[in-house]
């Protein structure tokens, strides 16, 4: 998983490195053990015994099992906030380099299907504070596209109403990674990942296309 270097959860360690050396160790064994027997079945001190600590070294790390998890979030939703930049840096600008992007980010998707799965169904634990923080990464991602999009139109001056299209857009293809995710239990037994990512990319391109008339 993305290293975690989130400064939201208290700690009484005073050096950075160990904190994220131990959280790091923290989220792999929690994921291990929520992907078993999910969050609330799943008790700080087994989290502990399976990072590696006793309890109360534990506690030196987070001071709650939802810190825990939001720690887990965190990893999660870094690590496709990463790749989608990454693949922005390297493909954003053209329609075809859209396309390419669509696919690269489902994929991604596909990758860390449980991971998705996990964060969405046990996200709804967490205190609100850090709710918010979850909206906030997924509001980033959806930007990315955003920023892609506007780049592959390319005019001179965008209208409120290409711009609102755009945003939209920008949800449907965040929504579109996640609903393989979602719904991949049933999609599965009549398309492959590959036509998936095929029509999907063809609808999105389509309602792109639309800002260029």
């Amino acid at each position: 998983m993305k290293k975690n270097s989130t400064k939201d959860i208290v700690t009484q360690i005073k050096n950075p490195d160990l904190v994220e050396q131990r959280r790091n160790q923290i989220v792999d064994a929690s994921l291990k053990l929520f992907f078993k027997n999910g969050f609330h079945k799943t008790t700080t001190r087994q989290i502990a015994k399976e990072s590696g600590f006793s309890i109360g070294s534990l506690y030196e790390y987070i001071s709650s099992k939802e810190d825990i998890l939001f720690l887990v979030c965190d990893s999660i939703h870094g690590e496709v906030e990463q790749s989608v930049n990454e693949i922005f840096a390297v493909k954003g600008g053209t329609r075809e380099s859209l396309a390419e992007m669509i696919s690269e980010y489902i994929m991604i998707c596909d990758k860390m299907n449980t991971h998705v799965l996990l964060m969405y169904q046990e996200s709804k634990s967490l205190p609100a504070k850090f709710r918010s923080k979850i909206i906030d990464t997924e509001t980033r991602i959806k930007d990315v596209f955003v920023k892609a999009l506007t780049q592959t139109v390319k005019k001179k001056r965008l209208s409120k109403g290409d711009k609102k299209r755009i945003e939209v857009i920008g949800h449907n293809i965040a929504v579109f990674g996640h609903m393989w995710c979602f719904r991949r239990w049933s999609l599965y037994k009549n398309y492959t990942l590959k036509e998936y990512i095929k029509i999907q990319t063809g609808l999105l391109l389509g309602e792109t296309d639309l800002l260029f008339c």
